[in-house]
């Protein structure tokens, strides 16, 4: 589905700002869909003085009118009128009697949206942007609850406020979506000294199970929740703000039963403020389950970084036991084994210092090359590398047999292809959309026919590339002299 700017990038008009405050506008408005029971869609002009829908929301209180999406559609006829009246007036026009869509009987509002310039104060643009399009669904009409006028009282008033420009907040925090209050999770209304006039069951039911006792209708928020407040060692500073409704915030009531997310947005008209919304969410589980993966990701990190240890201390040992050797043979295997055990060491290493299992391989090769810089000063060699293009974030399971077959590569490249000559060994990464190709060539002797496969360190990167990582492996001699391994590995 496109998004709202590339919706209106083929057929609308809007600033960079506007798209800015649509997009706020329209991450939030789910609430105002459940509040109204109706389907909002939201309506931008053309360039050529019609209207497009660029988003749409359908009710989960409610049933919906559209029942395929109309996102990227002209206004229809039977709407153009109330749409252009409202974008022109900046006011809401309402249709009295009910209409018929598609064989379902409807009523209709059109809503003008108006932008606020800045965050410092309260100026709006003197023409609306876009329009909404209230549409109610009365298939299922019958006399409304006392819930539900007062959440249809809620999302009037939220309109009105998008009308005037005042909602959305700029500093009104959604959260991250998981977890965040619905209204049909619980619903409270303050009035502007924070009292609480209407409560829903189960937004009741949720405080109570907090440790707010009795009826909360009639009472000041604040003073039913300070004996829970005051059983926490350390409270959120911005929690008696939140509770009164006097700014949009959200944040976590902890007790010894559950943890509430509550989330305020303050209601207002001409300007001043006429209470809130108090919306709560009962998260006890999913913060149990954040708590849980943390300390799983933990002791995943400190996993890694044993696991880097232990490999750096078969290093040391291998170092150690090549200096007592007095064969040269055996000294340079053990050499050997060495680096392939701190290549290894190397991508623990970055595993353990994050919280996700993706490496950033770039900085793994990087230090691997440090390594193998080493080994080209050990022979006196004057050996240049250079690295074209970027590996980007791989797997775990991907990075350890590739750092293992690169090592194996340069290494050779430096040992057998440039000998005991200077020169420069080439590394190239270009990554696609489901591969990465990697190239590694030398300046040096070219490939005998006939070798390729003879040694372990080739044994090694053949098994690694095409058995773990499922890639492909080529070897050659370009032309203008040398050798080159071409790698290409699914991703």
């Amino acid at each position: 589905m496109s998004t709202i700017s590339e919706i209106v990038k083929r057929h609308g008009r809007a600033s960079q700002a506007d798209l800015e405050w649509l997009n706020l506008l329209v991450a939030d408005w789910q609430l105002v869909a459940d509040l109204v029971f109706a389907d909002l869609v939201l309506w931008v002009p053309t360039a050529e003085g019609d209207f497009v829908a660029v988003a749409h929301a359908r009710p989960s209180s409610a049933a919906t009118v559209f029942y395929r999406d109309i996102t990227g559609e002209l206004v229809r006829k039977q709407w153009a009128a109330s749409v252009r009246e409202a974008f022109s007036s900046g006011k809401i026009v309402s249709r009295g009697a009910a209409e018929s869509y598609e064989s379902t009987l409807t009523t209709f509002s059109a809503v003008p949206v108006k932008r606020r310039l800045s965050k410092g104060n309260d100026h709006v643009t003197e023409q609306p942007i876009a329009v909404i399009t209230r549409h109610t669904n009365l298939a299922e009409a019958k006399a409304p609850s006392k819930l539900q006028l007062n959440y249809l009282r809620c999302g009037t008033d939220l309109l009105q406020m998008v009308a005037d420009g005042s909602y959305p907040d700029f500093s009104n925090p959604t959260g991250p979506k998981r977890g965040a209050p619905r209204a049909n999770d619980g619903l409270l209304r303050l009035d502007v000294n924070g009292v609480v006039t209407f409560a829903s069951p189960n937004g009741l039911s949720a405080f109570n199970r907090l440790g707010a006792s009795g009826e909360l209708e009639g009472k000041s928020l604040i003073e039913a929740t300070t004996p829970v407040l005051k059983s926490k060692l350390k409270t959120d500073q911005s929690l008696p703000v939140l509770l009164n409704g006097q700014a949009a915030w959200r944040a976590d009531l902890d007790s010894r039963n559950m943890t509430l997310s509550v989330r305020a947005i303050p209601l207002k008209a001409n300007g001043e403020r006429i209470g809130a919304i108090v919306l709560c969410r009962d998260v006890t589980e999913l913060r149990n389950q954040e708590r849980e993966l943390i300390t799983k990701d933990a002791t995943i990190r400190e996993i890694h970084h044993r696991v880097k240890n232990n490999l750096q201390t078969v290093a040391s040992l291998l170092r150690i036991q090549s200096r007592r050797t007095k064969s040269d043979e055996t000294k340079a295997a053990l050499a050997q084994a060495m680096r392939r055990v701190s290549a290894i060491a190397v991508v623990h290493d970055t595993l353990a210092t994050g919280l996700s299992q993706e490496v950033n391989f770039d900085e793994v090769f990087d230090r691997i090359l440090l390594m193998v810089s080493e080994l080209a000063s050990a022979h006196g060699q004057n050996v240049r590398t250079i690295i074209d293009g970027k590996f980007g974030m791989l797997q775990a399971e991907q990075s350890t047999p590739l750092a293992m077959s690169l090592n194996e590569l340069v290494t050779n490249a430096i040992e057998h292809g440039l000998a005991d000559r200077s020169g420069v060994v080439h590394i190239s990464a270009e990554r696609r959309q489901k591969k990465l190709e990697i190239a590694v060539s030398n300046n040096g002797a070219a490939i005998e026919p006939g070798s390729i496969g003879s040694g372990l360190g080739t044994q090694i990167v053949r098994t690694l590339i095409e058995g773990e990582l499922r890639g492909t492996i080529h070897w050659s001699s370009p032309a203008e002299g040398g050798a080159r391994v071409a790698i290409t590995i699914p991703l």
